[in-house]
């Protein structure tokens, strides 16, 4: 039933649900894994392009390009239990589970820095244009950015939610 576009996903592993950010419906959708079907829409989302779920609080938080508004719900009833605004095409999103963090790429050039305890934005780590991809080191505190209308990679500190690095690609795709 989703017409056009779909964006990024998550996992709730122990659920065994996939999120799914239907951007050309405007929605998130919900499949159970065990039934191999869709069994809830959250609608009326604004190009739904990140995700993530929250496993400790069974929260789940979407990030919409148009608006930039990032919505937190509940995991069980799907019900909106937040927000934050983050200005600007909202997109990619990470959890560090073990910091209890969540990171969203967003606008000419920036990752969101959030908790996910209270859904309150922690910092906003400038970058030199929009963020287009990024993956939280696993062993250690990390984030590599891809920025490509930059021509390079940046390394982010997460402890200091600063750029320490970046990597020139010279225009490789």
């Amino acid at each position: 039933g989703v017409e056009g576009r779909i964006d990024h996903m998550d996992l709730d592993s122990t659920g065994e649900r996939l999120f799914v950010c239907a951007l050309g419906n405007n929605s998130l959708e919900v499949i159970d894994l065990r039934q191999n079907k869709r069994v809830h829409s959250i609608t009326g989302l604004r190009s739904p392009q990140g995700v993530a779920y929250l496993p400790e609080l069974d929260r789940i938080f979407v990030a919409n390009d148009k608006g930039g508004i990032c919505k937190f719900y509940d995991g069980k009833s799907y019900q909106p239990t937040g927000e934050l605004n983050l200005g600007d095409d909202a997109d990619n999103v990470r959890y560090d589970a073990s910091a209890k963090r969540i990171y969203a790429g967003f606008g000419n050039g920036g990752i969101a820095v959030i908790s996910a305890a209270n859904g309150k934005s922690i910092a906003s780590i400038k970058l030199a244009a929009h963020p287009e991809a990024f993956a939280l080191e696993k062993q250690g505190h990390r984030i590599f950015v891809n920025v490509p209308s930059a021509d390079h990679v940046a390394v982010i500190d997460r402890d200091k939610a600063t750029v320490i690095a970046t990597w020139k690609t010279d225009g490789a795709s």
